[in-house]
């Protein structure tokens, strides 16, 4: 019980605190997609993308021929020739599959691009929120974009088109 009471008072305590603060709502996907240089750069990461998406495809492609013609003049083939066959099929795949991983995993040219182009974008988004915030005296800011916990949010603390004014 003593246990129990303990905790309610640590809560009732934590929201004090918590209201005693300053904070802001921002919406920063909304930010983010009235930058024209945010469009553009997603425009040509897109674009991008799709250029390397029909280089994997076209290698991909060229597997599959191999595998359909081995298919084709299988039962015409030596064992070792089929062995040899085979060998070379999962080889141009396995390739296939690391281009298409170069170009697009985690540390792909896709990737590094996203980076150059979007990250000095987000930098200059955030410092202007920080600058912001302490110029208004904001301790606190909340990210409302494409968070599903945020069930309501008062228009009064939303600050989205304040940050965009001042992006400009």
């Amino acid at each position: 019980m003593k246990r129990l009471i303990l905790t309610f008072a640590l809560l009732a305590a934590s929201f004090g605190l918590a209201s005693a603060q300053n904070y802001m709502v921002v919406n920063s996907e909304t930010v983010f997609k009235s930058l024209p240089e945010y469009n553009s750069a997603l425009e040509r990461i897109e674009t991008l993308a799709d250029q390397y998406q029909q280089q994997v495809d076209d290698r991909f492609a060229a597997v599959e021929t191999l595998y359909n013609n081995y298919m084709a003049q299988r039962s015409s083939l030596s064992e070792s020739a089929r062995q040899t066959r085979e060998n070379a099929i999962l080889q141009r795949e396995k390739e296939a599959s690391e281009f298409q991983e170069s170009l697009f995993g985690t540390d792909g040219e896709l990737m590094k691009k996203r980076l150059e182009l979007i990250q000095p974008i987000q930098q200059r988004v955030f410092s202007t929120i920080e600058s912001f915030c302490k110029q208004h005296g904001y301790d606190l800011v909340i990210d409302i974009a494409a968070n599903p916990t945020v069930l309501y949010n008062s228009t009064r603390i939303d600050f989205t088109q304040r940050i965009i004014d001042a992006l400009k």
